[in-house]
């Protein structure tokens, strides 16, 4: 179940979200330049890797130590391959640009820093020894994902669904694609719980789970624009 489009419109211009998307986009384009070891050292440095953060943790460094904090940040701006790349800002494209609407242009960036930040938290709580850097924009995107869900359930998506051979498009609610979606990170994400450092599949399922809980909680709270009503058929 592929999201293509939404039908939900927005009234202000997402400077914010296309800023985000172009930055993922250089980000990567800067890391793939580097080649053969450079780009591993850098993915080992900038990514996420929950056994250095411990042994640091471990060694009495304070939480805000650039070594613990730093990778936190920037890992959510790193991405594993162009297919990787690619799906998240999709997501980000067709869902960001209403919660950046909704809540606002400075709100917005602090709510994805702090979702990305978030979701690595979960993944480093569920693997605190792992030795696999982890890297993408998908934990800060499951927040924005968990936001829409809440805010725009009944928005109508896009979907591309295969069947067999064949493609699809249909039309379904928001809350049938994101709540599948959840599913789907949820089921493997217990699936993946086994020995230390195992990340199921190569994903990190407890940082998408740990994102879209943390987006629905914060944007609960968060003070929304004034927007015009909108009805779902």
């Amino acid at each position: 179940m592929i999201p293509i489009k939404d039908d939900n419109p927005r009234t202000s211009t997402p400077f914010v979200t296309w800023g985000l998307i172009a930055l993922n986009v250089i980000a990567f384009v800067m890391e793939i330049s580097m080649g053969g070891r450079s780009m591993r050292a850098f993915v080992w440095t900038f990514g996420m890797v929950p056994e250095h953060v411990t042994v640091l943790l471990m060694r009495g460094a304070p939480v805000f130590y650039p070594g613990v904090f730093v990778p936190f940040l920037t890992s959510m701006f790193l991405h594993g391959g162009w297919l990787h790349l690619g799906g998240n800002m999709l997501y980000l494209y067709i869902f960001g640009d209403n919660i950046e609407d909704a809540i606002g242009h400075v709100q917005f960036l602090l709510f994805y820093l702090v979702c990305g930040v978030g979701a690595a938290l979960a993944h480093y709580w569920v693997y605190p020894n792992s030795a696999i850097p982890i890297v993408g924009a998908s934990g800060a995107i499951a927040g924005v994902l968990g936001a829409y869900a809440l805010m725009f359930s009944r928005a109508r998506v896009t979907t591309l669904i295969p069947i067999f051979f064949f493609f699809q498009f249909v039309e379904l609610p928001a809350y049938v694609v994101l709540g599948f979606w959840f599913l789907i990170q949820f089921f493997n994400g217990f699936m993946a719980l086994g020995p230390a450092g195992w990340v199921g599949g190569g994903v990190a399922w407890w940082a998408h789970i740990g994102g879209f809980l943390l987006g629905m909680g914060l944007v609960s709270i968060l003070p929304k624009r004034k927007r015009p009503r909108v009805m779902y058929f």
